[in-house]
């Protein structure tokens, strides 16, 4: 259930900050929440599947860890960045 490399891609390019970039807050994110709503429709078919819902929660851990860093780092960013994503904000 891992995203695969043309996906990755397309998203980079997405929310990259510059030419090069591959590993900033932003691309994390973004991946990451990719993930997250692959794994959710997963779960909606398989219920019973333990592991993938142990997944899902450490993912949601990992998103959440970032958007925290990034909004602690430049507020400005973390704003549009979630509202690209349609993620709710944390208050």
């Amino acid at each position: 259930m891992s995203l695969d490399k043309g996906t990755k891609e397309e998203i980079t390019k997405k929310f990259q900050l510059h030419e090069k970039d591959t590993g900033s807050a932003d691309v994390q994110i973004a991946i990451l929440s990719e993930r997250i709503a692959e794994i959710n429709e997963h779960l909606k078919r398989e219920s019973k599947d333990i592991v993938s819902r142990l997944t899902l929660m450490k993912l949601v851990g990992q998103r959440r860890k970032l958007l925290d860093y990034l909004n602690s780092t430049d507020t400005q960013r973390y704003q549009s960045l979630v509202k690209r994503l349609n993620l709710r904000q944390k208050f």
